[in-house]
């Protein structure tokens, strides 16, 4: 049985919907709904004032329809991010903030496709899913497919159709990519853009070769705006422009390093304008051109579709409806989060405002800037800032992304853009920096905020819950008091060892892990509590062990802890493999352990059971190449 059918508040008006019964076609008049989508870009456009871009149609439909000015994606990575907009739930809520896992959600959780679909709707996409959990199209769509098209559907049902663009993509920026383009004249011979003009951010060294990659990224964004131009036209040509509210947004943060994977505006804040036609203005919320300055994010999306089409969205969902007949007051925030990037771990919660964002960094002691495989394979200027850095020819602006995060961030976006000022520890926003705090921690509370859970645990956690979900919803999982030592974790203070002593004895296996966390955060500093650390490295649980046996060999003492990584490193569980292959290559990295102490660790590992690329054996791949 598929999960349309599964869903338990169907009612006698979803079978008769499904039955190709509509409802409401009599009942009144519904707008279409268009989406179109771009992937890997900030607002890079000439109406939200990039000096840089080239944008004309985007810029017309901007000037024409409403800009938001503080829309976000709630993670700053693709299927993290289209979690939450198909499921009008914060994708921490249901274990799916991993970049990329395949976790189950609940049976019961209707998407926005669904309800549509049974309010009448005819349902597209071409074609972008990556939902990050198993799903199946026809469960949410009437077609999604490379042909799907609101021009297919029956006569007299209102379309909500999505179109995508992969044009503005990071994978677009290879040299390979970017030769293909200008052979076949999509983009030109040389950038438009000369580089020497180019407007750079302050945490970018300011060389030939990166003014000119930021320039080659500008074409694409150029190219990306004729797409939207072309979808502009279609849609005139179909008669229904006249019937159709159009939604433009970029996917997550932009395609540039310190973009995408990142918490800031940067990597989360998001182009996002909606066009009311003429029939339909009485529904925008500020006059045609002029900003909207509201914070909205993706989790509110779902909702706000749904209410424009006059479909109540189920109490379930975490968003809020922005416009339409079930629109509710604005919220004072947006909550972020960011997990797993591909091979890479990392815990990152923050809150933004419409002028403040505060960031609490839960692995400060991990840098901002970690080894990606994909976006130094794809983007030249990602291995040439690391170059410079390297090379010691940064500013204290440039190199401060590739060293260790500060365990929280306070930033006044008026002041400070692109997020370079921290005024966590001034005393001069001591009360506003506990006021985002009080905040955060509510939200993290209310959420169930399931991040905090190890990845290596969620087999056994889902073969006894059914979903991550479920647990994170039980009274087994102690989300206040795991989410205050995962804070304690993060401050770095010595002088709080004595939580991390006593949470190393609880019975939640999760509050053993950040108590671990909390002594590998403090490096050496936790040399006094060695024998608690020892004790951990002998835990029942590996995900205990990974963290506990890298703090003791910072320390230089590698009796046993070594064999645990290497265990570890060849475990079962593919998420134990790799967070050790994490620790192993940091500790190489950072002169703990020799090249060949590392590879001896990783040698002869197993294949990766499941579909997908293998980071581990990737992992291991850099470090013998190194």
């Amino acid at each position: 049985m598929n999960r349309r059918h599964f869903v338990k508040s169907c009612g006698l008006g979803a079978f008769l919907a499904a039955s190709g019964v509509n409802l409401f076609a009599a009942e009144q008049e519904r707008p279409n709904i268009l989406w179109l989508t771009s992937e890997d870009n900030s607002p890079y456009l000439g109406c939200y004032g990039d000096e840089n871009a080239k944008t004309p149609n985007l810029d017309k439909l901007g000037f024409n329809g409403v800009r938001f000015k503080n829309a976000f994606a709630n993670a700053p990575v693709c299927s993290v991010a289209r979690s939450t907009l198909i499921t009008g739930m914060y994708a921490s809520s249901l274990g799916l903030q991993n970049h990329r896992s395949s976790v189950e959600i609940p049976k019961g959780l209707k998407t926005y496709g669904e309800l549509l679909q049974q309010a009448g709707y005819y349902c597209t996409n071409k074609k972008k899913t990556d939902y990050n959990f198993p799903w199946n199209d026809r469960d949410i769509w009437d077609e999604c497919s490379w042909n799907a098209h609101y021009k297919n559907r029956p006569a007299g049902n209102p379309f909500m159709a999505v179109f995508n663009t992969t044009i503005s993509h990071e994978g677009q920026i290879t040299d390979s990519r970017v030769k293909q383009r200008r052979d076949k004249g999509l983009i030109p011979k040389t950038p438009r853009l000369s580089p020497s003009e180019v407007k750079l951010p302050p945490y970018y060294p300011d060389t030939k070769e990166i003014r000119y990659n930021v320039a080659v990224y500008y074409d694409n964004m150029t190219l990306m705006d004729k797409w939207i131009g072309d979808k502009l036209e279609e849609l005139k040509k179909s008669g229904e422009a006249e019937n159709t509210i159009i939604f433009y947004y970029g996917d997550h943060g932009g395609a540039l390093p310190r973009g995408k994977r990142n918490i800031h505006d940067s990597g989360t804040r998001v182009p996002f304008i909606v066009y009311f036609p003429e029939k339909w203005k009485h529904l925008a919320p500020v006059k045609p051109g002029q900003w909207c300055e509201d914070v909205v994010t993706f989790a509110d999306f779902p909702a706000t579709v749904l209410s424009l089409a006059g479909v109540k969205p189920p109490e379930n969902y975490e968003g809020r409806a922005f416009l339409g007949k079930y629109k509710q007051p604005k919220r004072e925030y947006a909550y972020l989060y960011r997990n797993r990037m591909d091979e890479r771990y990392d815990a990152v919660r923050a809150v933004r405002t419409e002028k403040w964002r505060y960031v609490r960094n839960y692995t400060p002691h991990r840098p901002w800037g970690q080894q990606y495989g994909y976006p130094f394979r794809v983007q030249n200027i990602m291995g040439l800032w690391y170059e410079e850095y390297k090379q010691g020819r940064c500013s204290w602006e440039e190199a401060r992304y590739w060293q260790k995060k500060p365990g929280k961030e306070l930033y006044f976006i008026p002041d400070d853009p692109h997020e370079m000022n921290n005024l966590a520890y001034s005393v001069e926003n001591a009360s506003k920096q506990r006021e985002l705090e009080e905040k955060l921690k509510n939200e993290i509370v209310k959420t169930r905020d399931a991040g905090f859970i190890p990845e290596g645990m969620f087999e056994k956690i889902a073969e006894k819950y059914g979903t991550i979900y479920d647990f994170a919803q039980s009274k087994d999982y102690q989300i206040q008091r795991i989410a205050e030592i995962a804070k304690i974790a993060s401050d770095g203070d010595p002088e709080k060892m004595a939580v991390f002593e006593m949470a190393a004895g609880a019975k939640c296996p999760i509050i053993r892990y950040w108590a671990a966390t909390g002594y590998l955060i403090l490096g050496r500093k936790a040399r006094p509590h060695i024998q608690t650390i020892q004790k951990l490295l002998k835990d029942e649980k590996l995900d205990v062990q990974i963290p506990a046996a890298e703090t003791l060999l910072r320390f230089g003492v590698h009796s046993q802890a070594e064999q645990v990584l290497k265990d570890a490193c060849h475990a079962d569980n593919y998420y134990h493999r790799l967070a050790a292959a994490n620790s192993v290559q940091m500790l190489f990295l950072e002169g703990f352990m020799d090249k060949a102490k590392t590879m001896s660790l990783m040698q002869n590992l197993p294949k990766k059971k499941a579909g997908g690329p293998d980071w581990v054996n990737k992992i291991y791949s850099q470090i013998e190449s190194a």
